[in-house]
């Protein structure tokens, strides 16, 4: 559903905390008319939830966090079912905005032989530091306040089973697996 893709690279861009990678983003979303920016909750590596809410400090755009849903109206107006700790909140919020976007709110799906081939097919453009407006000191390494000292590779945990039971068989399979487990 993008009208065009765009991949931002360059040396200046490298090593970028989350105040560094928006001010990026920021300077290349000024070059662009959008009507909605979505990213991710959070990265798997510093794991922080900034770059979202960061994004909408720059621009000064509507900004709705833990999306699980939305709805466009065709003209303006998307509504939203946003988690929370106590459940969900339903918001509207004009275009243009903002969203950080939990990995619920969307389901994976298969793209069809067709769709691969198109998408080998279209351009990505490849933007660098000439094609945005930010002050160089504010990009990369430079820009970042954050210095990483230690990195490590995080252990991969062993692959989850899904279940899908009733209440009372949950119930059961949880207490056997307590049990298989020594916890109870």
């Amino acid at each position: 559903g993008a009208d065009r893709a765009i991949l931002l690279s360059e040396r200046k861009f490298a090593g970028a905390d989350t105040r560094a990678t928006t001010n990026t983003l920021a300077g290349a979303l000024r070059a662009l008319d959008f009507d909605l920016v979505i990213t991710g909750r959070q990265a798997i590596d510093g794991d922080t939830a900034q770059v979202g809410p960061q994004i909408e400090e720059h621009r000064d755009l509507p900004q709705v966090t833990y999306v699980n849903d939305l709805t466009f109206d065709g003209k303006k107006l998307f509504r939203i079912r946003k988690a929370t700790e106590e459940g969900y909140q339903l918001v509207e919020v004009e275009s243009p905005c903002v969203l950080t976007v939990l990995s619920s709110a969307n389901k994976a799906r298969y793209m069809s032989v067709k769709g691969i081939t198109e998408a080998f097919s279209r351009e990505v453009e490849i933007w660098n530091f000439d094609n945005i407006t930010v002050d160089e000191k504010k990009l990369g390494l430079n820009g970042s306040p954050t210095r990483v000292h230690k990195s490590f590779t995080k252990g991969v945990k062993a692959g989850g089973e899904i279940y899908e039971v009733t209440a009372a068989e949950a119930a059961d399979l949880i207490y056997h697996k307590l049990k298989e487990k020594f916890i109870i």
